[in-house]
């Protein structure tokens, strides 16, 4: 058994909000990585695909979803269960931002205006 205090998540802030890892493969042996996304009203992610399928918990606050051209809202205890290699864009909501936890499998990449790379907070 890990335990993982509060004190010992890593926070990575971005220009769509702030990513906390809550464990992961390098937090706690973690097979599959589990992050905490806080994004402020009206922020919005990059427009991206990721590798693997990807699950999405609002806690509170809702979004905004892009996927593939299809727009749908999400909000406080909805979970998104978003397809492999689809484009997406997440917008939090304009009065509430968007505060979620967040889970792919370990070692998935994002690719973002044809840069690919491993998202520090899933490592």
């Amino acid at each position: 058994m890990t335990v993982i205090r509060q004190d010992q998540t890593r926070r990575f802030e971005t220009p769509a909000g702030v990513m906390t890892t809550l464990g992961s493969p390098t937090l706690g042996g973690a097979t599959r990585p589990i992050w905490r996304v806080e994004m402020l009203a009206g922020s919005a992610g990059p427009v991206h695909t990721i590798d693997a399928e990807q699950i999405w918990t609002v806690l509170s606050g809702g979004a905004e979803v892009r996927v593939d051209g299809a727009e749908v809202r999400i909000g406080t205890g909805d979970t998104l269960v978003l397809a492999p290699d689809v484009e997406r864009q997440l917008t939090a909501d304009a009065e509430t931002g968007l505060t979620a936890i967040v889970t792919s499998p370990a070692g998935s990449t994002a690719t973002a205006a044809g840069n690919r790379v491993q998202p520090p907070w899933a490592a």
